[in-house]
C-alpha cells in the first residue's frame, strides 16, 4: 500500500491553523499583550502633553514593550510548554520538515507582532493625538518586525539553554521586568552615563531607538542605522545560538 505523503504547503498551512488555534485559546495573554503598551501609552500622556519627550518617543517605548511580551514572553514560553508535553517529539516523527514546525509558530508571532505595533499606534492617535508621517507608518511596521526578531531570538536561547518551562517562565519575566525597567528609566537620565551608553546599545535601547527614528523619519540619524546594524547582530548572534542549543525533548 503507498502512502502519500502530503506536501510542504499542506503541512505548513495544518500548523499555522493548529498554532492560530492555540493562540486563541490562550487571548487572554493577547489581550494583556496588547493593553499593557496603551496603559503605559496613557501614562505617559503629561509628559507627551508638556514635550518631555516626544510623540514618536513614546509610541516606540510602548511598542518595545509589546514587542518583549510577545517575542521573550509569549513565545519562550510557548515553545518551552509545548515541548515538555511532548507536542515536539510526536510532531518530529511525523512526514514534515523541522524547520515548518518553527516557521508556522513564527508566523503567528509575526501577526501578533503587526497587531501590537497597529494597536499601539491607533492608541497614540486616539490617546495623545499622537500622528507620524505616511511613510512613517509603512517604516513602523519594518522596524517592528526587526526589532521583535530580537526579543524571538532572546527567548529562543532562553529554551534553548533552560529546558524546565518553569524555569523558563521565571526567567522571561525577570529579562522583561530588568528591560522595561531600566530601558524606561534609562530615557530620563536616572543613571551613570557608562550606565545610560549600555542602556542606548542594549536590545531594549537600538529598538527603540529604532523604532523612534522610523516612526518621525526627519530624525534618522547616523546613530539610528548604527542601531539599525546593532539590532540585527542581536538577532542574527542570539538566533545562531539558540537554535544551536535547542533540542526537542527536555529530557
Amino acid at each position: 500500500m503507498q502512502t502519500t505523503v502530503p506536501t510542504t504547503s499542506i503541512v505548513l498551512k495544518s500548523l499555522l491553523r493548529a498554532d492560530l488555534k492555540t493562540q486563541w485559546r490562550n487571548r487572554r495573554a493577547v489581550v494583556l499583550s496588547l493593553i499593557v503598551p496603551v496603559v503605559i501609552l496613557y501614562t505617559w500622556k503629561p509628559l507627551v502633553t508638556n514635550h518631555m519627550i516626544t510623540g514618536a518617543s513614546a509610541l516606540a517605548s510602548c511598542t518595545t514593550v509589546g514587542l518583549m511580551a510577545i517575542g521573550l514572553m509569549g513565545y519562550s514560553n510557548s515553545v518551552a510548554r509545548d515541548r515538555d508535553k511532548g507536542i515536539f517529539l510526536r510532531l518530529r516523527v511525523a512526514p514534515l520538515p523541522a524547520w515548518t514546525i518553527m516557521i508556522s509558530r513564527l508566523l503567528v508571532q509575526l501577526l501578533m507582532i503587526l497587531l501590537v505595533t497597529i494597536f499601539v499606534l491607533i492608541a497614540g492617535y486616539s490617546v495623545d493625538n499622537i500622528s507620524i508621517p505616511a511613510e512613517g507608518y509603512i517604516l513602523a511596521f519594518v522596524a517592528a518586525i526587526i526589532g521583535a526578531a530580537v526579543y524571538l531570538a532572546i527567548g529562543q536561547v532562553i529554551v534553548g539553554l533552560i529546558k524546565n518551562p518553569e524555569i523558563v517562565n521565571a526567567t522571561t519575566r525577570l529579562v522583561y521586568f530588568v528591560f522595561i525597567m531600566t530601558g524606561m528609566l534609562g530615557q530620563f537620565g536616572q543613571f551613570a552615563d557608562v550606565v545610560e551608553k549600555c542602556i542606548k546599545w542594549s536590545p531594549y535601547g537600538t529598538v527603540q531607538n529604532l523604532l523612534a527614528a522610523s516612526m518621525d523619519p526627519s530624525k534618522w540619524t547616523s546613530t539610528t542605522t548604527e542601531a539599525l546594524l546593532v539590532t540585527i547582530g542581536y538577532a542574527l548572534v542570539l538566533s545562531a545560538i539558540g537554535i544551536k542549543k535547542f533540542q526537542w525533548s527536555n529530557k
